[in-house]
């Protein structure tokens, strides 16, 4: 009877426990902060309950709760309260500072929402940035990102470049906090005006495509928006020291408040990086400086005042540089047990055996924003950024007068290794570069200098506004946005001598001299009591004229959300007038200095809908038409550089795009897939202006230009891209992105001269009326052909480990196939009544690299410190990124291709000590 009991006890205590553990439910997870790092303490909690625990270190929890727990609740001081379904896994959870911080309206609707804006999206966060950029270029960490192509193109500091989708930088937007940063004459970017940005940025967000930026002229190929640190930052600060290959040193610090008692916050960083660089020949030095001076008002305004910048000078190569393939493989006995693919063709020495360049790039570009936020009610708030930009710097550009021309500094690095021009060789027996025999022909020329060193500068000033109204009307259900976006731009570009080069003068006597051009009534005519004069040091050549843009426009957005939030639409539109004029101090008289105005109206109109089927599965789609002004340079202006005379014939570009989209969103697995396809219409930029020389007869030396009209462009596309992370310690990336991108028609253009008159043949006449049959003209069958300058099909694939607390360790294998070269069809192909027959460009072979990142977070005297390490391209695989052909090449293919191959095995180490 006593065993039955025991037994009887024993059954019960096993079908109790039996039960129990069927009545609960244990939720695994980890939380982290808007930055991507984690949130150490913060509580989980059974909602309505007492069970609870703190994340640790690592931000991860494990909870037991009650097996009818319907939702867990997560809190953490300064971030906002998070009610979320209770379930076994509940993945990665970021939480948001709270709203009461007033976020930035017009940073927050410069961002995509992800499973609410119908767009396709990728985003970074400052951990990710952190771990993975080591010694790369800002863009560099988005070569993992569908449709994104980033390269290091010539190789110098800065020098990378960012295309999406087969559009060039022109077309790929980057806002700075929601302000527009690329360039206002030819929409370009130069990414070492930003690298300093690393350090205080919080996210940067791509968005494919149209996009969801409320600006009033949104890019085609898609848009960069880097969120900085504000308000939200937390107190304390930074250290940090990294070194790695090529003598590569990089030291700074942060340092925040965060918010205090009194309303303020306060963010300062500083940094230096200088080193040899990867490419022989391409030493850099660089500054970097952020400050955010932020104010809260009450509980209804925000100020908050930043100002950033990267003074830096970097030693080129050129991009025009690129060898043949044949050529790099001589480069070899020239590098010392070095790769033959870090050879520079411009690097060398002058006669006194100082290190000379021909490419060297000097630059500044302090951006200082003040934003207002202002929280009117509940539902209403208005945000406005007044920005300004006051940039001064440029690159050196060689000159060259009596048989030598500013070519005759650069054609020598093209394909042969002993070059020579006139009577000098300006390769030396080792391979570099002789600029001591330049100095030895100008020293015994009796007319001065033959070949001289200028500084083409380019500075600026823009100033903007761009201002957002926000109104919730139907609380969680319909909102509308509108607001202005106003610019105001000038650019000023001279080139100025600042080397000899031995020589005693310099006499431009080129028919683009200044003095030997004056215009009288729009007329070019010779002065014949022109004398040539003698520059020295400081003396300007060549060009000499400012560029001024200024932009008016209007934007709003209409959203409106059904069946509680499941289906979100979007209807935006926006109206802008973008007018350009230009100044020449240099070809005309002070009478005939300024151009007209040209002004012209632009505009888009985009929609999209989100529907979240369950809370696993959405689908989108979106589409648009965008309607914006052709650019300053290569589009307006027949040639910016010499001459006031503007296209006869310029056009708004239009551009249609449509995507269609689907994602899958769990605790465990995520993916989206996407297809877009966009038409580029009446496209005017570098591809379709081309300008020449008239080399003999009475007009030699006069200059005319052939403009390809109605040219037409065809993207489409489709990409995919997962993540998988069954256990806390293992994650799976992936991505895969194919393209179909080439010209859609054969283009027709006309040639006109320098001033801007109808030319009848290239050996420039003018013709003699406007009719179609005495106006010269060329062809260039294209159509078909694909369009160069980036991969069209790129996948990536990559894996994180974090074996235990504070260790992560992981590998990224990025592949890219079906990259066709750039070609060229220069102005002299063009003769009139040509028809050229464009083959399809080069198809490189496909490459490939592999990644390494690790990172270990430890203490050092009761401070938390992270040592950061990478190694790039770990076995040290080379294969070629870039090239250029030109459009009816037949040769060889290695002989014939000017090519740019990628770096090679390269590493960067990086201490981190946090206060």
């Amino acid at each position: 009877m006593k065993r039955l009991l025991l037994l009887t006890v024993a059954l019960i205590g096993v079908v109790s426990w039996a039960f129990a553990q069927s009545n609960t439910l244990t939720c695994r997870g980890s939380v982290i902060d808007e930055l991507g790092e984690p949130l150490i303490g913060a509580t989980v909690q059974a909602k309505g309950t007492s069970v609870a625990v703190p994340t640790d270190i690592d931000g991860n929890f494990n909870l037991k709760v009650p097996a009818s727990t319907k939702e867990l609740q997560i809190t953490y001081i300064g971030y906002k309260t998070l009610l979320l379904k209770a379930q076994s896994e509940m993945g990665v959870i970021k939480m948001e500072p709270d709203s009461r911080m007033l976020q930035d309206v017009v940073v927050t609707q410069s961002k995509a929402r992800t499973r609410e804006t119908p767009v396709a999206i990728s985003e970074l966060t400052a951990g990710d940035i952190e771990a993975k950029l080591g010694n790369k270029e800002f863009p560099e960490v988005l070569k993992n990102t569908p449709g994104v192509w980033a390269t290091p193109e010539g190789g110098g500091y800065g020098d990378a470049k960012i295309n999406m989708r087969g559009f060039k930088a022109p077309n790929v937007a980057v806002l700075v906090n929601g302000v527009p940063m690329n360039d206002m004459e030819w929409g370009g970017i130069y990414w070492s005006n930003f690298a300093g940005l690393s350090g205080v940025t919080s996210s940067m967000q791509t968005q494919r495509g149209l996009g969801a930026a409320i600006i009033s002229a949104p890019s085609i190929g898609g848009t960069v928006n880097i969120t900085t640190r504000g308000l939200d930052s937390k107190k304390g600060g930074s250290i940090w020291y990294g070194t790695g290959n090529d003598g590569l040193n990089d030291v700074g610090f942060s340092v925040s408040t965060g918010l205090m008692n009194n309303g303020w916050a306060i963010t300062v960083l500083g940094s230096k990086k200088w080193g040899n660089g990867y490419i022989q020949g391409t030493e850099f030095e660089a500054y970097n400086y952020f400050v955010n001076v932020s104010k809260k008002i009450g509980d209804n305004h925000q100020l908050s005042l930043t100002a950033f910048g990267a003074p830096q000078w970097h030693n080129q190569r050129n991009t025009g540089n690129g060898l043949t393939i044949e050529s790099w493989q001589d480069m070899k006995q020239y590098m010392d047990g070095e790769s033959q693919y870090k050879f520079n063709p411009s690097y060398g020495f002058d006669n006194e055996g100082r290190q000379r360049t021909m490419n060297r790039n000097q630059y500044h570009k302090p951006i200082i924003s003040l934003n207002h936020i202002w929280q009117i009610n509940e539902r209403s708030s208005l945000s406005t950024a007044l920005y300004t930009s006051l940039a001064t710097g440029g690159g050196y550009s060689g000159q060259g007068r009596n048989g030598y021309s500013n070519t005759s500094w650069y054609a020598s690095n093209q394909k042969q290794l002993n070059w020579t021009t006139g009577d000098i060789t300006i390769r030396r027996p080792d391979g570099t570069f002789d600029y001591g025999a330049i100095q030895d022909m100008n020293a015994a020329s009796t007319t001065g200098s033959n070949m001289v060193m200028s500084m083409s500068n380019n500075s600026h000033e823009w100033y903007g506004l761009v201002s957002t109204y926000k109104n919730e009307i139907i609380p969680n259900k319909l909102s509308l946005i509108g607001g202005i976006d106003v610019r105001y731009y000038v650019g000023h570009h001279n080139n100025k001598i600042i080397d000899l080069y031995g020589g005693e003068y310099y006499m431009d006597d080129s028919s683009r001299g200044g003095s030997s051009m004056k215009v009288e009534n729009n007329a070019a005519a010779a002065d014949p009591n022109w004398k040539y004069q003698k520059l020295g040091v400081g003396d300007i050549v060549y060009r000499n004229y400012d560029g001024i843009a200024h932009q008016e426009g209007v934007y709003g957005q209409g959203e409106y959300k059904l069946l509680d939030g499941a289906i979100t639409t979007i209807l935006a539109g926006s109206l802008n007038v973008t007018s350009y004029q230009r100044r020449d101090f240099f070809y005309y008289d002070a009478e005939h200095s300024k151009s007209p105005w040209k002004s012209f109206l632009g505009g888009t109109v985009k929609g999209g809908v989100n529907w979240n089927i369950n809370r696993y599965n959405n689908v989108f789609v979106n589409g648009g038409f965008i309607s914006k002004a052709p650019f300053f340079s290569n589009g307006v202006f027949l040639s910016s550089s010499t001459s006031n005379a503007m296209n006869p014939n310029p056009k708004n570009e239009k551009i249609g795009s449509f995507e269609l989209g689907y994602g899958f969103h769990s605790p465990k697995f995520s993916m989206t897939v996407n297809a877009y396809y966009t038409k580029w219409m009446d496209r005017t930029d570098r591809d379709t202006q081309r300008s020449a020389e008239i080399r003999t007869g009475a007009n030699a030396g006069e200059r005319y230009t052939i403009n390809l009209e109605n040219v037409q462009a065809q993207h489409i596309g489709l990409e995919v891209d997962f993540a998988y992370k069954p256990t806390k310690w293992f994650e799976l990336q992936g991505m895969l992105s194919w393209g179909d991108w080439q010209w859609q028609n054969n283009a027709k253009g006309y040639f006109y001269n320098s001033l801007g008159q109808p030319l009848k043949n290239t050996s420039g006449d003018i013709a003699s009326g406007i009719k179609a049959e005495d106006h010269a003209w060329a062809i260039v069958n294209q159509k078909g052909v694909k369009i160069g300058g980036s991969a069209q099909t790129t996948g990536a694939i990559g894996v994180t480990f974090r074996p235990f607390k504070g260790f992560r360790i992981g590998g990224d294998w990025t592949v890219c196939a079906r990259n066709y070269s750039d070609y060229s069809v220069s102005g002299s192909d063009l003769n009139s009544g040509a028809i050229l027959n464009v083959q399809d460009p080069w198809e490189i072979p496909w490459g490939n690299e592999f990644d390494l990142s690790a990172s270990y977070k430890f203490k050092i005297g009761g401070l938390d410190a992270t040592l950061y390490g990478n190694v790039y391209n770990l076995f040290n695989h080379f294969y070629v990124k870039d090239a250029t052909t030109d459009y009816n090449v037949k040769g060889e293919w290695n002989n014939a291709y000017k090519v740019f191959y990628s770096f090679g095995r390269t590493f960067s180490l990086r201490l981190k000590v946090n206060f």
